[in-house]
């Protein structure tokens, strides 16, 4: 046999192995196939050609595994059993850089399905690799190092706590600032990741400088990467008054305001989440963002979109009105109760619905004119129709419960409380009837309008309980009237005709 011959064998195995990785790479890609590669145990295949003395063959074999590892845990499972995490990252560290973008994806594949694989990843020494492929030249291998680091951090404050102490921050911090902006995403979102658990966590990416880098690309043409600039500024800003403040200091206002006019909903969405981090935490931060205008500008965005993008800024309208009195009448006169009606009316969603109910409740619980303002956009019936849906889930009762509560403790516009005369259960029908003992004997008008309206007739068909509170309600708005009204209403409801004889009623 001569060497040509001998050497053929070698070329066709190689040819053959090179095959055998790029068609199961391919198979990879289709999810109907994964059950078939899996039983036929193409893990156990896969793994020596890892070392190939063929870089392709290495390569294309990574790409297959994080194709499968990114199938399921049960994939990403086998490929920590089968003891490959050890391979990738002893790779990670030699091989050239088409090899570490396969190697750092297969990580993120494993990693991207629990912390407990995540944890697997970091205990075989990743980390410190990874953050070393942060400073390769190229923008792919830095990409690829980012988003597997981001993977990791996002389960958890141990594992995000994992990622920072191995030194990926301020490099994250300095892909932000690269050229190439699908590396700029991917290290913006590690950022969020990382900040999300906790202040001290949030604490770190604000001293390594992020702030002022992000809040500078809020305006950047590109819509993948502003949502993930405007959730990174938001994880920052959720844990407390001092992180917020960091934001509002970098001055992302009035420039966050635009973003809430975006085509993309996630941005959308990600700026009123932003918004409503600040928000919620001081009445000061509130009244800053009230003068900045962004009161009427989440208004309109709830006005021009639907479903889950409207939640933060329902919710932000809601932490603004609950601080003060003057926040809550910012929120009403830039309109803020009608499209919340219409929120609660229109949305299909229960969480949605139990957001607005909570952020009219906010609105309306401060004064008889705070309450009014809510009653006349006849949302009390709606509130009171969810509250008694069956179909409704807990947390919207209780919500729409609550909303009731603090609306009617203070309403004193009357004629938006009678129709729940009719409808309402025992519980909130006391909040009802106390508000009209409350009115009645200050308020002539008030008191013939009760007869007429059949207001007081239907107060004495509520069967109380002798000595509750609703039975003293009943009590003080029949002392209103002379006894015999009240016993004509019973016996002929239909006609008024003894009116004129009680001067005080006209």
């Amino acid at each position: 046999m001569s060497q040509r011959q001998v050497l053929q064998v070698f070329e066709q195995y190689q040819k053959a192995r090179t095959q055998f990785v790029q068609t199961v790479a391919e198979l990879a890609t289709r999810p109907q196939n994964i059950e078939t590669l899996q039983n036929a145990g193409v893990m156990s295949l896969l793994r020596p050609l890892l070392l190939d003395v063929v870089p392709t063959i290495q390569q294309t074999a990574a790409l297959a595994l994080g194709r499968l590892a990114n199938y399921n845990d049960d994939l990403a499972e086998a490929v920590v059993k089968g003891d490959i995490l050890p391979q990738l990252v002893y790779s990670l560290a030699e091989q050239n850089r088409f090899y570490k973008k396969a190697a750092a994806f297969v990580l993120r594949a494993v990693g991207k399905h629990s912390p407990q694989l995540a944890q697997a990843i970091v205990d075989c020494g990743a980390l410190d690799t990874l953050v070393i492929c942060l400073e390769d030249f190229d923008p792919g291998v830095k990409e690829a190092a980012a988003w597997a680091l981001g993977y990791i951090a996002r389960h958890n404050a141990e594992l995000s706590q994992a990622v920072v102490d191995a030194g990926a921050v301020p490099l994250l911090v300095l892909c932000i600032q690269e050229p190439e902006i699908a590396l700029k995403r991917i290290a913006a979102s590690a950022l969020s990741d990382i900040s999300k658990h906790s202040p001290e966590l949030a604490q770190t990416v604000v001293d390594a400088g992020a702030i002022a880098h992000l809040a500078q690309m809020i305006l950047n043409p590109d819509a993948k990467l502003k949502r993930q600039v405007l959730s990174a500024l938001s994880q920052i800003a959720k844990h407390s008054v001092d992180l917020a403040e960091m934001g509002v200091e970098a001055e992302i206002f009035p420039v966050v305001l635009t973003c809430l006019k975006d085509s993309d909903e996630y941005v959308k969405k990600n700026a009123a989440t932003l918004i409503r981090e600040i928000a919620k935490h001081t009445p000061e931060l509130s009244q800053l963002i009230v003068n900045a205008g962004g009161v009427a500008a989440v208004i309109d965005c709830i006005g021009n979109c639907k479903g889950n993008v409207r939640l933060p800024g329902i919710m932000m309208l809601g932490y603004v009105a609950a601080h003060s009195e003057n926040l809550a009448m910012a929120v009403i006169i830039s309109k803020g109760v009608p499209q919340l009606s219409i929120c609660l009316s229109e949305e299909q969603e229960d969480h949605i619905k139990a957001a607005a109910a909570w952020a009219l409740g906010q609105i309306g619980r401060h004064t008889p004119e705070h309450a009014r303002a809510v009653a006349v956009t006849n949302v009390l019936p709606v509130l009171l129709s969810l509250y008694m849906e069956t179909e409704s889930s807990e947390d919207l009762q209780v919500k729409t419960k609550k909303a009731l509560k603090n609306i009617l403790q203070k309403c004193t516009y009357l004629p938006a409380l009678e129709p729940l005369l009719h409808d309402a259960p025992p519980n909130i029908l006391k909040h009802v009837v106390g508000q009209f003992s409350k009115v009645l004997p200050h308020d002539s008008k008030a008191r013939r309008l009760f007869v007429t309206s059949g207001g007081l007739k239907k107060v004495q068909e509520i069967k109380a309980e002798p000595g509750s509170l609703l039975q003293e309600y009943i009590n003080t708005i029949n002392n209103c009237y002379p006894e015999e009204i009240a016993v004509y209403l019973v016996v002929s409801p239909l006609t008024y005709p003894w009116l004129p004889q009680y001067p005080f009623l006209s």
